[in-house]
């Protein structure tokens, strides 16, 4: 299999792209759930702006994001560790978190699992508030489901990081910054 300057067999990562993509998509379910909870405190701005915003809508953008969230993950978490297999980080060097490349890879992967059954977990909660237990009730999330959705949002951060800092840091598969080392024009490598 001939590898690509990023040294894998295809031109550019997947795994950043899916990546951003199931942040965004969560951030999105659960900032809406939360506009969805306090819609009474939030009815006046919204009437202010001349939107027409029900709360059932606010949670019905919620459950869908977090829906599609939880079935990208698991393509962002295969694309990772298919990378991740394929990875040639810069050696003797340590992480800004004092990890060296293989410490990085290994709470890096371990965490996107750990983060992808939390998402999965999370949606099948999501969906027992939404079809269950408070499908007649105006707020169809219960308070400890948003405090966990926000504590994600710093496991996420934290994950982030150490995944950037493999790109950052360590240079794995960063394809510009691989191109540039082996003194490559980016015109002639990419299509």
């Amino acid at each position: 299999m001939a590898l690509g300057p990023n040294d894998l067999p295809y031109i550019l990562p997947i795994h950043p792209n899916l990546v951003h993509l199931t942040i965004g998509l969560f951030i999105i379910a659960i900032a809406f759930d939360i506009a969805g909870a306090l819609f009474p405190l939030e009815r006046r701005v919204f009437r202010f702006l001349a939107l027409p915003v029900t709360r059932s809508a606010l949670h019905d953008v919620g459950w869908y994001n977090l829906l599609a969230c939880s079935v990208v993950s698991f393509f962002t978490v295969t694309a990772g560790f298919y990378e991740m297999q394929l990875a040639v980080p810069l050696p003797g060097i340590t992480s800004s978190f004092g990890l060296s490349s293989t410490g990085s890879m290994l709470w890096h992967g371990a965490g996107g699992l750990l983060l992808l059954m939390v998402i999965v977990l999370m949606a099948v909660w999501r969906g027992f508030q939404r079809y269950l237990w408070r499908r007649d009730m105006g707020r169809q999330v219960q308070w400890s489901y948003l405090a966990l959705g926000v504590v994600m949002f710093a496991l996420l951060g934290v994950h982030g990081t150490i995944g950037a800092q493999l790109a950052v840091e360590f240079g794995v598969h960063v394809t510009a910054n691989q191109l540039l080392a082996a003194g490559a024009d980016l015109r002639e490598a990419l299509p």
